[in-house]
């Protein structure tokens, strides 16, 4: 029969004509409402793997500088995260022995996030529903727009200017 997850009814939020009259015209606004709905895709799609959203793309990044694992704060800073959060999002991840926190070879003061064996494992189980996510928003929001929309999106975290309102 397959996923149930695929064979849901697609349910369209259409705001009323009072809600569209006093949509707020808040840039940050707009955006934290965009990123909790695709919050709720990407987490749904990933609970079978045991990870939400966050977790997820930590481990995405990990792997993809395996080679080369970053320092706490390299990772913060590339996650667009403070120390402080990421801590706090390592934490469970560590505990679940999905990552380490290792010593840096030039540095020992330095420590580097490394993603464990066992991570990789739970990171290519995740990417099954990581992938559904993908594809359900690039069929509803359709490829050209979403590809669009992602270039928009990494221009605005890439750009310290946005960071404060101060030079």
């Amino acid at each position: 029969m397959g996923d149930p997850r695929q064979q849901r009814k697609v349910r369209t939020i259409v705001p009323s004509r009072v809600e569209a009259a006093e949509e707020s015209s808040c840039n940050a606004t707009a955006m934290r409402k965009a990123t909790r709905r695709m919050t709720q895709l990407y987490d749904d799609a990933l609970a079978p793997a045991g990870l939400r959203s966050t977790q997820y793309a930590i481990l995405e990044e990990l792997d993809r500088q395996a080679d080369a694992p970053p320092t706490m704060g390299e990772l913060a800073e590339t996650l667009v995260l403070d120390r402080s959060a990421l801590g706090h999002n390592l934490r469970p991840l560590e505990r679940d022995g999905l990552i380490a926190l290792v010593a840096g070879d030039d540095d020992r003061r330095r420590r580097r996030v490394v993603l464990t064996t066992r991570g990789r494992a739970k990171f290519v189980q995740a990417r099954q529903g990581w992938k559904l996510a993908q594809h359900r928003f690039n069929d509803v929001f359709g490829e050209s727009a979403a590809a669009k929309l992602r270039a928009t999106l990494l221009r605005i975290a890439r750009d310290e200017r946005l960071a404060t309102l101060t030079e």
